[in-house]
């Protein structure tokens, strides 16, 4: 490795910055893209004999990356796996995860400081919100309480009625259902969870009651499918 040892920190010594010549049309920021950030470094690179490569492997969800220095004395620096996931299971998703890949791993690899992120459509959207944030009004101080709602990720409700708990039951999939922050797919996931959830709360409910939310889960997959261009009920 001494060669290569010697040769990348004279090539680091020359390498250029990485000039932001791109805008977000989205967050309209300035950033540096792939090309800049290879034209930063990639002259240096040659000019102390290092061959940049940049290795792509196997991965279902997304995009793994490697960048790889190769002297020309023979001797090869591999600088680790990265793994970018990529949003849409489509060409364009795969090729805008690899070009982002492709930018950080190089960045990380030569030392250079990252520049205000594109976000692309590779990794940087806003999280979803999540449609039971606002769930804590259905509480209810219930004595000799029987009846739980579960709801994933925040803290069960407690009630004292199967009356009750088919209400809470019933707003909260209205919550989901109209959760416009979020993508059909994503509210019929929601409601899913929150089935599955309940499963053994609901079995222990009125005959009435439950046989309407079963019913109701039904119609709502349905309508939720139908926007988002899924068919059938799971």
């Amino acid at each position: 490795m001494k060669e290569i040892a010697s040769a990348l920190v004279k090539a680091q010594r020359q390498f250029g910055p990485a000039l932001k010549t791109s805008t977000n049309p989205h967050f309209r920021t300035k950033y540096a893209n792939l090309s800049a950030c290879i034209e930063a470094v990639i002259d240096s690179l040659n000019d102390n004999g290092i061959f940049l490569l940049q290795k792509n492997y196997d991965c279902a969800d997304g995009i793994m990356c490697e960048t790889v220095f190769v002297h020309e004395s023979g001797e090869m620096l591999e600088c680790g796996i990265v793994h970018f996931p990529a949003v849409k299971q489509d060409p364009q998703g795969y090729a805008s995860a690899l070009t982002y890949a492709r930018r950080y791993s190089l960045m990380a690899a030569c030392g250079i400081a990252p520049e205000d992120d594109d976000g692309n459509a590779a990794s940087r959207r806003p999280a979803p919100k999540n449609p039971l944030d606002n769930i804590e009004a259905l509480a209810k101080p219930a004595t000799g309480a029987v009846f739980n709602l579960a709801l994933p990720g925040k803290e069960p409700r407690i009630y004292g009625s199967s009356q009750e708990l088919f209400d809470a039951m019933m707003t909260v999939r209205d919550q989901i259902e109209k959760a416009g922050s979020i993508t059909p797919r994503l509210r019929m996931t929601k409601m899913r969870e929150l089935r599955e959830a309940n499963e053994m709360n609901v079995d222990r409910m009125d005959i009435a009651h439950k046989s309407e939310l079963v019913g109701d889960y039904t119609k709502r997959i349905k309508r939720l499918g139908a926007q988002g261009g899924e068919d059938g009920v799971n």
